[in-house]
């Protein structure tokens, strides 16, 4: 398998400032806004929105994580000999009448999107709900689109795209892996 470096750490880091003046810019009242990161990297990216919207704003934005497994629509063919240990979502903050803005690493099929608006609008009802992608390689089976978006790669659907993250795979670069 082949590995091509698309972003080093010096551009996701650039572009996740780009993001986060993005969302100031189209969310003016930052106060109202309550970042979602899917787990698991988007976590970590929603948390590095989250700062660099305090640098920018001197507002601390609220993060929630997310685990969208149990609103999976492939549950049952993931797990076939064994049921799956998944949790229903426990928000810690309201998002009623807030702007929530969904944050994942890689848009691909549109699948876990729709898992984490399911999710979000199963507990509460924002005002609105946006996303925020790393990565947009394209192939959707949902009409599923990302109100903001670090960077645009066109792959193959043999392709892989490949986020890592210091937080958890002790590297920081986006990687399109090819068989």
């Amino acid at each position: 398998m082949t590995e091509n470096s698309i972003l080093d750490e010096k551009a996701i880091g650039r572009t996740l400032k780009r993001i986060a003046h993005e969302i100031v810019e189209r969310n003016p009242d930052v106060k109202e806004l309550i970042l979602v990161g899917i787990k698991t990297r988007g976590i970590y990216l929603a948390n590095r929105l989250a700062e660099k919207i305090q640098q920018i704003e001197g507002i601390q934005v609220d993060v929630e994580e997310l685990d969208i497994s149990f609103y999976r629509d492939d549950l049952t063919h993931k797990f076939e000999n064994e049921a799956p240990v998944v949790q229903p979502p426990h928000f810690t903050h309201s998002m009623r009448d807030k702007v929530v803005i969904m944050v994942d690493d890689v848009l691909y099929t549109g699948r876990t999107i729709r898992a984490g608006l399911d999710a979000i609008l199963s507990t509460d009802r924002p005002a609105k709900i946006q996303l925020a992608i790393l990565v947009d390689r394209g192939h959707r089976e949902l009409p599923i689109r990302a109100d903001f978006v670090g960077k645009n790669i066109p792959t193959s659907s043999e392709e892989k795209v490949a986020v890592k993250l210091n937080d958890v795979d002790q590297a920081e670069e986006v990687v399109i892996l090819r068989k």
